[in-house]
């Protein structure tokens, strides 16, 4: 598991569907996913693989409009692999990508994780008066 062996990639074809299906369905903020949900969530984004040699052992996407606004979401990497600095190479590969390049505002979500969004320039919401949500609970 040397530096050398791990590669990011965007590229959606080397994506392990049953690898991030199951981790996101059971993780605790995608718990009950359905199959059908991420593949149409995978479908729409930006998506990040994390690999060592052809193994998948991270995920994250992005939902953006390219110019102003970007939504991190189901950023993961595998326990084995966790605290060797990968999710860190992750983060950093997706900030710094072209295509993404003048994104102004990015946001997300983190139960856990607020250390190592803030090494990135994450921080709590400055107005959080101005944030609202619709949480639409349809069966």
């Amino acid at each position: 598991m040397t530096e050398k062996n791990i590669l990011v990639s965007e590229d959606k074809s080397k994506l392990d569907i049953d690898f991030i299906y199951n981790f996101l369905s059971q993780s605790y903020w995608g718990k009950g996913r359905e199959r059908e949900a991420v593949l149409k969530s995978i479908s729409n984004s930006l998506c990040f693989g994390i690999y060592d040699n052809d193994r998948q052992i991270g995920f994250a996407r992005v939902v953006t409009d390219y110019t102003y606004f970007a939504y991190l979401f189901d950023v993961f990497i595998i326990d084995p692999y966790r605290g060797n600095g990968y999710s860190k190479k992750l983060l950093r590969y997706i900030f710094d990508n072209d295509k993404l390049s003048s994104i102004k505002k990015w946001m997300l979500t983190t139960t856990d994780a607020h250390g190592l969004y803030k090494k990135f320039g994450f921080t709590e919401l400055s107005s959080p008066e101005k944030i609202m949500e619709w949480v639409v609970n349809k069966k």
